[in-house]
């Protein structure tokens, strides 16, 4: 900061409403008919990602508009989270509805991206807020109130040294998000290619044996989510077993009542509760080892296997992830639009039954590379988060100006 306190020594900066450094337009109103293919159309739905996947008008109902955007000019959100930005990168047709405005500004007074930074930033949110329809449903602000905003508007060359310095951010961002995705890409790879190794044996090696000569498997019953409470008695819900437990949890993210616990199966520690229904195959006997101390309860469309002395819980929940296991699944797979693997079914799919000794040592190696992917995927989102963060300080920081003996200029730009 000392560096920017240089570069704004002596330096006055200005601080006009944006109607006067920049022109202001309107959406269509008209509700869109949208087709396969045609002129892409902007919405608040897809803002971030003005070049991605899109939906469509035809080219006759956006030659009706009447403001049509071009290079450099800013689409911000008039609705739900007001202020929201992205700059339009070339002068191909987008379309755009009233729940987006369109600025364009005046490059003599300010920059596109200087102007964006601002309006997200506290400086025009709080600006913005000022000015929005706070009852109504949702939220908006009124397209007349958007160039009343007023912001700071530096010298050009300071300007494009802020849009530096935050442009800087971002990449490192992008580059930091980049390595991590393709670290853990790498590490599941590696994590796949191991369990598949270690979990594969030949016939006479070790005794192969049917699910349900090495434990017992019960088919469980009820459990609606309506059923769900804050604390009380721990419930698996087979949905979370593929979107939320990994191999094996102590705690679980559902409670029910001690009454309605009485009606649904019990899981014990060590049990596994496996997924037999899914709109896929491949989350059809998903697996999760229950290690809690607390018993625990589950309901329908999943079963619990209770394992005997030959075989533990983790070791076989290892196992339910591999190829092996996934292409016998497919044998017993029933359903199109949703697909089923009964209790019975699931209890004739083989298994191989190494030593216990061999199992835990198995186990151990899979749970440490489990522990290295699972950290890889947890600290993702949390980096990304933090990144941001730092952006978001820098660019307050960065973007806080004097205010006082600031010039006014009414004049429209």
């Amino acid at each position: 900061m000392s560096y920017m306190d240089k570069l704004l020594e002596g330096v006055e900066v200005a601080w006009k409403a944006l109607g006067e450094v920049a022109k202001i337009y309107d959406g269509t109103h008209q509700t869109p008919k949208y087709k396969n293919s045609g002129v892409p159309f902007v919405s608040v739905q897809n803002i971030s990602n003005l070049y991605g996947t899109q939906k469509y008008i035809s080219t006759e109902d956006f030659e009706k508009y009447k403001y049509k955007p071009q290079k450099d000019d800013i689409f911000m959100t008039r609705i739900g989270d007001i202020g929201t930005c992205a700059i339009v990168k070339d002068n191909e047709p987008l379309a755009y509805y009233v729940t987006l405005t369109l600025i364009r500004v005046n490059q003599k007074y300010i920059l596109p991206e200087f102007l964006k930074h601002i309006i997200e930033s506290s400086i025009g949110k709080v600006e913005l807020y000022k000015r929005t329809l706070i009852n109504a449903a949702p939220i908006k602000i009124n397209l007349g109130e958007i160039g009343k905003i007023i912001i700071p508007i530096p010298p050009l060359p300071i300007q494009q040294e802020i849009v530096r310095i935050l442009d800087s951010f971002t990449e490192l961002t992008a580059e930091l998000t980049a390595e991590l995705t393709a670290e853990l890409k790498a590490r599941k790879k590696q994590y796949e290619y191991y369990r598949e190794e270690l979990l594969s044996f030949e016939e006479g090696i070790v005794e192969w044996k049917r699910l349900g000569e090495v434990g017992e498997l019960v088919r469980g019953n009820g459990l609606p989510k309506t059923d769900f409470i804050e604390t009380g008695v721990p419930a698996i819900h087979y949905g979370q077993i593929y979107t939320y437990y990994g191999t094996h949890t102590s705690k679980t993210i559902s409670f029910v009542s001690a009454e309605t616990a009485k009606k649904l199966r019990k899981v014990n520690n060590g049990d596994v509760v496996i997924t037999n229904t899914s709109e896929n195959l491949e989350d059809v006997g998903k697996a999760v080892v229950y290690l809690g101390e607390e018993q625990a309860v589950t309901g329908g469309h999943a079963t619990i296997f209770k394992p005997s002395k030959v075989i533990t819980g983790k070791f076989f929940a290892y196992f339910t992830q591999t190829s092996h296991f996934s292409n016998q699944k497919r044998k017993y797979a029933k359903g199109t639009k949703v697909i089923d693997v009964s209790a019975t079914d699931m209890s004739k799919i083989k298994i191989p039954i190494p030593s216990l000794k061999e199992q835990a040592g198995i186990v151990s190696i899979l749970d440490k590379f489990n522990t290295l992917t699972t950290s890889i995927s947890e600290g993702l989102p949390k980096e990304i988060e933090l990144r941001q963060k730092q952006y978001e300080y820098y660019r307050e920081l960065l973007l806080t100006f004097p205010t006082t003996n600031h010039t006014k200029n009414t004049k429209e730009a």
